[in-house]
């Protein structure tokens, strides 16, 4: 009997507790939703399910049982860090990793200089070099 293991989606996120982000620029956008765990939450957010833009993140109120699926993360300008016990933030480790997985067409992070200081080739462009 081969008994298949469900993948936890909670693995694409980088867990950071008693933090909330706080949007200062009010074209962010923010849903929130009633759920009872924080895997509901993920599986959610990585699906983009009911959600006008692509979720991000998502902050997790443990006191009322209720998610806060964000279009930003930490990393996003206009946005501040708030501590706050009630709440621990998820952010998808694709949009805050600073490293190349494979050969990194997925790669959303924010790095776009070389460790020297010169400017990444864009995915787009075969110059300087071809891929």
């Amino acid at each position: 009997e081969g008994k298949s293991r469900k993948r936890n989606p909670l693995h694409d996120f980088k867990k950071t507790g008693e933090l909330m982000l706080i949007k200062v620029n009010k074209t962010l956008e923010v849903k929130t939703k009633l759920l009872n765990t924080t895997e509901q939450c993920a599986k959610r957010c990585s699906r983009n399910k009911g959600l006008s833009f692509t979720c991000k993140a998502f902050a997790y109120d443990r006191v009322t049982k209720r998610c806060h699926w964000l279009s930003f993360n930490s990393l996003t300008n206009g946005v501040r860090k708030k501590q706050d016990h009630a709440f621990d933030l998820y952010e998808k480790k694709d949009y805050v990793r600073n490293c190349i997985i494979g050969k990194g067409a997925d790669y959303k992070g924010t790095i776009s200089v070389t460790k020297s200081g010169i400017q990444c080739q864009a995915w787009n462009s075969m110059i300087p070099h071809e891929h």
